[in-house]
């Protein structure tokens, strides 16, 4: 998973930061944190999420840490979320995806605000997490069967003895 963190914070740096939709961007870290916890679970998706958040901080510049406890904290509901779920519809992971990045979006605009280092409106806040959100749910059909395959390549082969 941690070439796929690197890659989408790659992608998101270079090709993403220059398409947006109404001064919004696609936010691929949600992205790969909700598919993780999705695919493998609660502690699973907060590890990828806190390692995808403090990646985003250090490598994008950003107030270290807030990132991080917002993917965290995503990775982590979403996961907790995904194991009531008993649907095997195929909107389901983009229904995630849009929730959980609108969601992290403005949960990442609170504790900046609280720590003084919110720079914009709640408006113009709650507009880019909702684009934000429609951005990444029209990139999850694409990816969301990549980042299947990834988790089932890296999960361990089971070895059965007689």
């Amino acid at each position: 998973w941690t070439a796929v963190i690197l890659t989408g914070l790659l992608l998101q740096s270079t090709i993403f930061a220059q398409v947006k939709l109404a001064g919004a961007k696609p936010e691929l870290m949600y992205l790969i944190t909700v598919v993780l916890a999705m695919l493998e679970g609660p502690s699973s998706g907060a590890i990828g999420g806190f390692t995808a958040g403090m990646a985003q901080d250090f490598l994008l510049n950003h107030p270290t840490g807030i990132t991080a406890l917002a993917l965290t904290l995503v990775g982590y509901a979403v996961g907790m979320i995904r194991q009531y779920i008993v649907t095997p519809s195929p909107l389901l992971p983009v229904l995630l995806v849009a929730g959980a990045t609108a969601g992290g979006i403005l949960f990442y605009g609170i504790v900046a605000f609280l720590l003084g280092q919110l720079s914009v409106g709640f408006g113009f806040l709650a507009r880019t997490a909702v684009l934000s959100a429609l951005y990444n749910a029209a990139l999850t059909p694409i990816l969301y069967p990549v980042l299947r395959r990834v988790a089932e390549a890296s999960r361990a082969k089971k070895v059965f003895r007689w």
